[in-house]
Order: structure tokens, then sequence, then C-alpha cells
């Protein structure tokens, strides 16, 4: 059996986790993955996926380290845990490195702290990343641990579009800046195309579209990010499942002169706007299901998600200047045929053009959805950020 990565998804109530064969083909499903979740409930939950079973178990879980341990040990007891495989490495998903970090780090002491340091840009995701980490030290002492960090990818991002037109010292002094999220699964996309295309990557730019509950683009020229739509935070860009993308600023003012706490406007923004603030839904097959009956709250909220969506895509057109391909991925953007077709829609007079069945053929691998004769190619690449992640992490494997 090859040596094998474990790569933990730390949330403030859950960890995803999956066991994988860095050198495995991405169509290939993991060797074993999982989810431990409502933890520090008494209906605490663990799922394990191994060998074509789905194993669900039941329990009170205190906190990420007995979920951590039960998972584990639910693992061995079905052929799939640390003493029952060779574990070489355990890769972990930081949301946000700041500054600090441009790549994966191996984990110590004083990374653990560096990534702490960082809590103020991410108060609701490095605080679990951080648990996340500091329990698979402990249960896992014998091997290195990598941090894979999100913003990571556009930490190079050219000065224009990394910084916003804000007071310097203000700036300078709450580290604000455009940092970018999603960038394992960009970084992922991005390098399979020019391979796709049978090109260099550093003749190739292109757009990615990470499309999910969560949504972002990034414009890529030549191998390097260049712009995303993300900024401080996960929540500027695109209009997403329950966030609101890019607003009018002045909103924020506005709501909480009419009463509305920080906080308040926090959870509008965050929870409760997007899709769902619009149509009542976030689930997309739900969001079509009542488009399919006319609902017309639904199709005002899908007509706003394509106008975003095109709005960036022209943008990064003229930033890029030539475009060679377009790459839609995650679970919207490699499922969902309308969004496909309706955010290409009528862009045949700059050199985009769609082939409906291709379009519409089962989501099979990465594969070309643009017509034989179109100068601009679109595909869909579905992204895999755990085998991204593990990669990294066997990197610093013995």
């Amino acid at each position: 059996m090859s040596r094998l990565a474990l790569v933990l998804n730390s949330g403030s109530s859950s960890v995803k986790f999956q066991l994988v064969d860095p050198d495995r083909d991405a169509t290939e499903p993991p060797y074993a993955s999982g989810l431990v979740e409502r933890i520090g409930e008494d209906n605490g939950t663990i799922v394990l996926k191994f060998d074509g079973e789905k194993i669900e178990d039941v329990e009170p879980i205190a906190d990420h380290a007995d979920g951590l341990d039960k998972a584990f040990a639910l693992m061995d007891a079905h052929g799939c845990g640390p003493h029952s495989v060779d574990i070489a490495a355990v890769g972990h998903r930081v949301v946000h490195g700041g500054k600090l970090f441009s790549g994966p780090e191996l984990i110590d002491d004083q990374i653990v702290e560096m990534i702490r340091d960082l809590i103020p840009l991410a108060p609701l995701h490095n605080p679990a990343n951080i648990v996340g980490i500091e329990v698979a030290r402990q249960l896992l002492p014998e091997v290195p641990h990598v941090a894979v960090f999100d913003t990571g990818f556009f930490h190079d991002m050219p000065p224009a579009a990394a910084l916003y037109p804000l007071d310097a010292a203000v700036a300078a002094e709450h580290n604000i800046r455009r940092y970018g999220f999603h960038g394992t699964s960009h970084e992922y996309v991005s390098r399979q195309v020019p391979g796709l295309l049978g090109k260099p990557a550093a003749e190739v730019n292109q757009i990615t579209l990470h499309l999910g509950n969560g949504c972002s683009a990034a414009a890529v020229r030549g191998g390097q990010a260049v712009d995303t739509s993300m900024g401080l935070t996960p929540l500027a860009g695109l209009m997403m499942g329950t966030r609101t993308g890019d607003i009018d600023p002045g909103i924020i003012f506005h709501l909480y002169r009419q009463g509305l706490s920080i906080d308040e406007i926090d959870d509008l923004c965050n929870r409760r706007s997007g899709l769902k603030g619009v149509s009542g839904v976030n689930d997309f097959r739900v969001l079509q299901e009542r488009m399919d009956n006319a609902d017309q709250d639904a199709w005002a909220a899908y007509q706003m998600y394509v106008h975003q969506l095109r709005r960036y895509i022209g943008s990064y057109m003229l930033i890029l200047g030539r475009l060679d391909a377009i790459a839609f991925t995650a679970g919207v953007g490699e499922n969902h045929v309308g969004i496909r077709r309706d955010s290409m829609a009528a862009l045949e007079n700059f050199g985009i053009r769609i082939d409906p069945e291709r379009n519409a053929a089962p989501n099979d691998g990465p594969r070309f959805i643009s017509t034989e004769d179109s100068a601009v190619k679109v595909l869909v690449v579905p992204t895999n950020e755990e085998l991204a992640i593990a990669r990294y992490a066997m990197a610093y494997a013995a």
C-alpha cells in the first residue's frame, strides 16, 4: 500500500478528513474520508466512508480532541486508521495566511503562534484551524504537519489588485488588503488547464470560476494570480449562497444608523443574503426546482447571480488583455448546466462559443464545453483541494 496523507479541515464545530494517496489519479476517490460534526453536543456524529461503505456513529463529542480521537478509533476499527495504515504526513487547511504566508509551511510551535496572530483577519476560521492543528499534533506527533493556506495563491498579486484605495496608514496599521480565498482550488484548477490546452503554463491566460455555496473568480496570467474577487474577507466579490458579495459599503453605515448592530449586519451579510436572501434558498437544486415552477424570487436571484458572474468575467478579460480559457469548478460550476450556458451566452464577438451538447454532458472529469472553433476555450475542471493539500504535505514526509 502507498503511504498516505491525512488531510484535515477543522471548523468551529466540525472536522472534515480524508486519507489520500497523493500519487493517485485525481478522478479516483480518496482511500477514506469522513466528517466529525456537532462537536460539543450530545448528538455528535462521526461519518466514515471506506471501501464502499458508509459507517455512522452517533455519540456525545466533548471537543475537537475527543472528536478526532473517536474518529481515529472508528477508522482503526475498520482498518483505515493511524494504527492500521502508514500515514506519512498531515495536511491542514488554514483559511487565512495574511501577509506572512505565501505557500505551505511545515508546522512547529512558532508557525502556530503566527497563525494565531492572524485571528483578527479570520475570527471565524483561524481559531478552529488552530484547534485542529494542535489536536492532530498531539494525536500524531511523529509525522510532519503542514499548513496550506487558502490565501497563499494570491499572496503575490500586483499592488494595483491587492491594495484598496483606503488611507494608506490606516490600511497598513490594520493589515487591510485583498487577500483572496479558495486559493488552493484556483491554483489546482489553473494548473490543470494548460495541459488540457496543450500549451506551456507560461503562455496561458485564464479565468477560473470557483462556484459553490461560496463563490470566487480569479484572473491567472502565466500561472500567476493577478486578481481575484474575494478581498480582506470571503464576503466580497460574487453573489453567493448566503453572502452578499459586492455591495455599496454605504449600505453598512445606513443599516447601522437605522439601529442594526454590527453583529446583526455581519449576520445579515454573511448568512442571510445572497441567493438565500433573495429567494429563500441557497441550494441550487432547490432554486432550479422553484425556477421550473415559475417562482419569481428564484428567477430574480438566478439572474442576479449570472449578472455578477458576467461582470467579473468581462472585467478580467480586460485585465488579462488576451484570454485563452475559462474554467468552471466546484459544486455549482461543475454541475449546473444553466449557469455555464447563461454566463457564457452571446459572447461570440469575444471569441467564446459554447457547444450545447458538450455543456449538457454528465460531469465526468475535465472536459471542454466550448466548440472546436471557439477562440477562447471553456472547460469544466473538477477541483480537488484535498489532493492538492495532500501533495503539499507529502513533500515534507521523511
